[in-house]
């Protein structure tokens, strides 16, 4: 009892202590021990590395899962220790719904058709994206996190112990100083400046060897900064995998839905022939071209409004003043019918618009031969 009772007074009066220190240096009224400048590099290092990853971590999480209450969730559940329970991704249940819907409206009509095609590309990207969350969190945000609740909860308490190391050694300083200007004027002060010199020459040594350890973590920094880099490679690069992924499903449903242009658009009965082309050769996606886009063309004097709707002939239609793109073929196409340009694969081809012509078709031109062509088998050139 008396044992916790001294250690706990003890306790009190360097508490006491540094409070008082700490207070003095705030207002001017006592020194105090400078660190070397390397050492506040390396703690001015340490703190712009804990804040940056903090917010690197924080957004990294948003771009992942948007939803704030679903954040919460995996939040509490990862500090719990339990498994956070398997989420529907917005394109899976966007699919679910598309299906649903195609077997309302009849899987055999030209909507449900297409209903069913849309849906399973969604499904497909949903499914692509829980990949990417899956490897984006192994691979990027556990090591951040490890660094903020491992690392740094270290390199924080050495630095507190370090601060109250210095607390003590200024104090002793103090003390000596005011025992040596009494001894000055009492020589029988001079037991309490020995007692004096022995406390500092004690926190001194204290104070240089957890200097030493806080130096020799916040220099391990350097390391953090390697193994953060090669995470983030590991990041970049399962979000180009997701992006290529993607762009090659949504390539794919192009193609598709390309065979039945201008079938559904407008006018249910519209007469326009679906591209009778064989499948294109799958291309690596990371080779694929920029999705074209469609020229906006001028009015053409002289053409009636509806000439587009009722093209016929396309060797009767002559090309605008202005309007017209180079357009490499990506794809061999076969002409459905004489209305039809037949295409081959890497020819260059002059191509335009007519005002309200179907915007998945455009009039392509090679030579003296002139005909509908598909966008969807096009790379439009500026």
């Amino acid at each position: 009892m008396d044992f916790n009772v001294k250690k706990l007074a003890s306790d009190a009066g360097v508490f006491f202590s540094r409070a008082m220190q700490f207070t003095e240096e705030k207002l001017g009224q006592a020194e105090k021990t400078e660190l070397d400048a390397h050492f506040e590099n390396l703690l001015a290092r340490a703190d712009c590395t804990k804040n940056w990853t903090e917010k690197i971590l924080r957004q990294t999480e948003v771009l992942l899962q948007p939803n704030p209450s679903a954040r919460v969730e995996e939040f509490l559940y990862e500090k719990l220790d339990r498994k956070v329970p398997s989420r529907v991704t917005n394109g899976e249940l966007l699919a679910q719904y598309m299906t649903e819907a195609a077997n309302d409206f009849g899987p055999g009509t030209p909507y449900g058709k297409t209903l069913i095609k849309v849906g399973e590309t969604q499904r497909r990207l949903g499914a692509a994206e829980r990949d990417f969350i899956h490897s984006a969190s192994i691979n990027f945000l556990t090591p951040l996190r490890n660094f903020l609740e491992g690392d740094w909860r270290t390199i924080s308490k050495e630095r507190r112990i370090l601060q109250n190391r210095r607390l003590d050694l200024d104090a002793c300083k103090a003390r000596l100083k005011k025992a040596k200007a009494a001894e000055a004027k009492a020589a029988l002060w001079s037991d309490e400046v020995e007692k004096a010199e022995h406390e500092l020459r004690l926190t001194q040594t204290e104070f240089d060897r957890q200097a030493e350890v806080t130096r020799l973590l916040l220099e391990g920094i350097s390391s953090t900064h390697v193994n953060h880099l090669r995470c983030l490679h590991e990041f970049v690069e399962s979000q180009t995998n997701y992006y290529a992924q993607c762009y090659q499903y949504m390539l794919d449903l192009q193609k598709q839905l390309g065979r039945f242009s201008g079938t559904f658009i407008g006018n249910a009965e519209s007469t326009s022939p679906p591209p009778a082309a064989t499948s294109p050769p799958a291309v690596a996606a990371a080779t694929l071209p920029a999705v074209p886009t469609i020229p906006v063309v001028p009015t053409i004097v002289g053409v009636p409004s509806t000439v587009a709707e009722s093209v016929l002939n396309p060797n009767e239609v002559k090309p605008p003043a202005s309007g017209t793109r180079k357009a490499r073929v990506l794809y061999d196409y076969e002409a459905a019918d004489s209305t039809e340009l037949a295409l081959l694969a890497d020819e260059m081809i002059t191509v335009y618009s007519l005002p309200g012509m179907d915007p998945d078709w455009l009039i392509g031109e090679r030579g003296n031969q002139k005909g509908k062509v598909p966008v969807t088998y096009l790379e439009l050139l500026s």
